[in-house]
């Protein structure tokens, strides 16, 4: 088993909240971690699946049920199967806030993000914490044996990561985009053609890290532009793709607009585009996307919800591959580099004066950590996850 370093962060949500969302796509491991933590909790804990009749058939009566499990964390997983279950949960909290039992109570597992938050957040606003979990990252990988370059291989899911072999994994990912066009693009969005999503998806994989064209790849489908913008809100709100905002302050220059689109778990990209070796992988023109997408989505995961992600990018050529910004004020710029001796250029030094920031850095796949020009630092991607977890400690 790969450990998860979010149980901390969960534990510690529930201590301070009456009920948390969990949020990640299927077979990310919330189920794994949510079992993990019941075990060593304080009180007794009820797991419910809301995908098995019999769990579904006990909350007929949600409200009389629910109140029955007094004292007990609830765990409900699935639970965008019965979004209206939210209204209910709002009472029983509420009442036992009026009783002074204020945190622990409820551990709510979800596969679709923007809905669900918004049902979460309109319902028990106030009464409700939102973490999401993400595939395995690196250093996750690390504390079980496992190498960086088979996790940026493979991506973080756990069945791909564990696999017995490379082909194996693969055909894992292979079954797994299948079900999510066949199962789930028709559950959370009936009116969408499953097909074109797919065909969107596998184009994104090719065009990992690209600012969003949408004119482009809505020729490229056959369908309009507006078409396109929906499909690539369902593949955010399943957390599969991220949509990485420009930072857009007032410079007084002009700056890019769009945004950059990355497919969330490297391997899933390397699945959509027939990767299937390391070897496959290094002589595709997709590698340094890729390895640029897999330091994105660690870094953003390590930081957490304190600081929020953009990139940067002028017209005159200055551009940093990922800031984050805190208090409304951009103070950490960080580079990806997939070379053994990286070196900087210009514009990221241009783009740092103007925007004022100190901390930089250039994230690369070697082992050491050492200066560069322009007030930089080279230093290994697993590193710098590390020491920016501390900003996310409660």
């Amino acid at each position: 088993m790969i450990p998860r370093f979010a149980e901390q962060t969960l534990r510690a949500k529930l201590v301070a909240s009456p009920a948390v969302v969990l949020l990640g796509p299927r077979q990310v491991g919330k189920t794994t971690t949510a079992r993990g933590l019941a075990r060593n909790w304080s009180t007794e804990t009820l797991y419910l699946d809301m995908e098995r009749p019999a769990d579904r058939r006990r909350l007929d009566d949600a409200d009389a049920y629910l109140r029955q499990q007094h004292g007990k964390l609830v765990i409900i997983d699935e639970i965008h199967r019965v979004p209206g279950l939210f209204e209910i949960l709002r009472g029983i909290i509420d009442d036992r806030r009026a009783a002074g039992e204020r945190f622990g109570h409820f551990l709510l597992l979800g596969s679709a993000g923007i809905e669900l938050m918004r049902q979460a957040y309109e319902t028990l606003a106030g009464r409700i914490a939102i973490l999401e979990i993400q595939p395995r990252s690196i250093g996750e990988a690390a504390s079980a044996g496992i190498a960086a370059e088979t996790c940026w291989l493979r991506g973080g899911f756990p069945e791909s990561l564990l696999a017995t072999s490379d082909a194996q994994s693969l055909d894992w990912r292979r079954d797994f985009i299948r079900s999510y066009l066949e199962r789930d693009v028709p559950m959370f969005a009936p009116r969408l053609p499953a097909e074109t999503v797919g065909r969107l998806w596998t184009m994104l994989a090719y065009q990992q890290g690209a600012l969003l064209n949408q004119a482009r790849l809505a020729a490229s489908l056959g369908v309009s532009a507006p078409a396109v913008n929906r499909y690539i809100d369902l593949l955010v709100d399943l957390k599969l793709v991220r949509r990485l905002p420009p930072w857009s302050g007032n410079l007084g220059k002009r700056l890019t607009r769009s945004p950059k689109v990355y497919i969330r778990d490297s391997g899933l990209v390397h699945a959509l585009l027939e990767l299937e070796t390391a070897h496959d992988l290094a002589g595709h023109p997709v590698v340094g996307p890729s390895y640029e997408g897999l330091a994105i989505e660690t870094l953003v995961a390590a930081v957490g919800e304190r600081r929020q992600p953009y990139f940067f990018r002028s017209q005159d050529g200055a551009e940093i591959d990922l800031l984050f910004e805190l208090g409304g004020k951009p103070d950490l710029a960080i580079e990806v580099k997939r070379a053994s001796a990286p070196s900087l250029d210009k514009g990221f030094s241009i783009a740092c004066n103007d925007l004022d920031i100190q901390q930089r850095y250039v994230v690369y796949p070697g082992q050491e950590r050492y200066p560069l020009r322009y007030g930089a630092e080279a230093i290994p991607l697993a590193q710098l996850a590390e020491l920016m977890m501390p900003l996310t400690s409660p």
